[in-house]
């Protein structure tokens, strides 16, 4: 158990505290140095500063093809020397055309070519000796049942077959596939007991809640559209990711909207933007904005601070649970506004004119400065800056059984503002019809992001989202 222990938080260690990305500029400036120093004996600083531009942009550049070439998410899916083939030709490219723009800038001499290759040689052994680390330790790991992502397969014709093969014979030994749901004459294929029946498409989302299932592998054929739509109302609110791996064979596919998945094309259904690099660049914005922004609003949480003690007793914050990033719970943290109360078992939302509200707490409403907290949420990861507003979990309960896709929302991190709120859908959600609105401008806001879009609704914020007749 204790070396079990050990084994997950070394891969942690290794994955999740630092981004792979990062851990990867971090070995290839340090291997630049080093080759440095085994060829100049001295410092990259001391050197000619063409080294130091190459040492930059081939990091950056570096880093972004790594991204495209699927180096940092298809471990799972592909043997490691694959990977490694990959990672030598992609890298030794990204150099060649380094040394291609100096000699074009500033002739054959300016650049060495023996430090680069001393850089090639050394960065590669290190990349491709972390990729083992992690490999290895995560291979051991999942073949004693630990760290594995927990699959459903919906049909079981050849295609069902055939990925349940693959994923039984997957390298990594990531995929451990617990049930298939079959209806009709497909039941009799199913002959392996240590796997999960479950008779009907309406059971599936009540047992991928109760079994913590990662993905939901759809291999039905494209011409079993009745079934699909059925399918797709029954998971409508579940918070996993889903992939159509329809039977293709024979099928010459000039789109790039399938994925190669296990070697077989796949449509992932239901994965939101951003993803890949766009999330890493979204994750790493939030962190600096959050720190920035507590930093320099440190000042006025303390007058905040001292005004709500001042106006009635009880602490400074308010915290409640609320769903997070695919339905995980976290805590928010607002600044009080109200006066300390016993809560009935039923929510009551803030009104107009509520008694239980302070003098202090409805300047504190109608300007939005109780949300300011919230970016400790971000800065510890639960929240973004922008993205569909977390709801009470009585709201959650309740309008999941009434609106369609409502859960979708928690598809991606909840946010301190969203597209929703620049348009007005903010405050009291007293009516269905409000919350309707709401989640198809959250809806809108996950299928339509980008950069742009975030930027557009943080400065639309700081002019007129702060304020409004919906706040109080």
């Amino acid at each position: 158990m204790a070396s079990s222990k050990s084994l997950i938080l070394f891969e942690r260690v290794l994955t999740f505290e630092l981004p792979q990305w990062l851990v990867d500029a971090l070995i290839l400036c340090a291997t630049a140095q080093l080759a440095g120093h085994f060829h100049f004996n001295s410092a990259m600083t001391t050197t000619a500063p063409i080294h130091s531009l190459l040492l930059y942009f081939c990091c950056a550049f570096g880093v972004l093809t790594f991204s495209k070439l699927n180096l940092y998410t298809s471990w799972q899916e592909w043997p490691m020397p694959a990977i490694f083939t990959r990672l030598a030709c992609a890298w030794g490219a990204i150099l060649l055309a380094g040394y291609a723009l100096s000699v074009m800038v500033h002739g054959v001499g300016a650049l060495s070519r023996r430090w680069l290759v001393y850089w090639y040689l050394i960065s590669l052994v290190f990349l491709a000796l972390y990729r083992f680390l992690i490999y290895a330790s995560a291979c051991h790991l999942r073949k004693r049942g630990i760290n594995t992502r927990r699959i459903v397969i919906v049909g079981y014709g050849p295609t069902g077959q055939e990925m349940h093969k693959r994923a039984l014979h997957n390298a990594a030994a990531v995929y451990d596939v617990r049930a298939v749901a079959v209806v009709g004459e497909q039941a009799h294929k199913l002959q392996d007991p240590a796997i999960d029946h479950i008779g009907s498409y309406d059971d599936i989302h009540h047992y991928v809640v109760q079994h913590e299932i990662h993905e939901i592998w759809i291999t039905l054929p494209m011409s079993a559209a009745p079934q699909l739509k059925q399918l797709q109302h029954c998971l409508r609110n579940t918070l996993v990711d889903i992939r159509w791996v329809p039977d293709t064979s024979g099928i010459q596919m000039l789109s790039n909207l399938a994925v190669n998945f296990l070697g077989i094309p796949a449509v992932e259904l239901n994965r939101p933007a951003p993803s890949g690099i766009h999330a890493i660049v979204k994750h790493l914005l939030d962190k600096l904005f959050a720190l920035a922004a507590l930093t320099l609003l440190a000042p006025l949480f303390a007058v905040i601070a001292v005004c709500i003690k001042y106006s009635s007793p009880g602490p400074v914050f308010f915290k409640q649970a609320r769903l997070g990033l695919n339905g995980k719970k976290f805590m928010v943290y607002k600044f009080r506004t109200m006066k300390l109360h016993q809560e009935h078992k039923k929510l009551t939302q803030a009104t107009q004119h509520d008694p239980r509200i302070t003098r202090v707490g409805q300047f504190l409403r109608r300007t939005s400065l109780d949300e300011l907290p919230q970016f400790l949420n971000v800065l510890i990861g639960d929240m973004s800056v922008i993205g569909p507003r977390p709801h009470a979990l009585e709201h959650n309960e309740l309008y999941e059984k009434l609106l369609e896709m409502y859960m979708v929302r928690h598809r991606v991190k909840p946010g301190i503002t969203g597209w929703a709120q620049i348009h007005g859908h903010r405050g009291e959600t007293d009516t269905v019809d409000k919350m309707e609105k709401r989640v198809q401008f959250d809806l809108y806001y996950i299928q339509h992001w980008s950069f742009l879009m975030d930027f557009r609704i943080l400065v639309w914020t700081a002019f007129k989202g702060w304020t409004g007749s919906a706040a109080y």
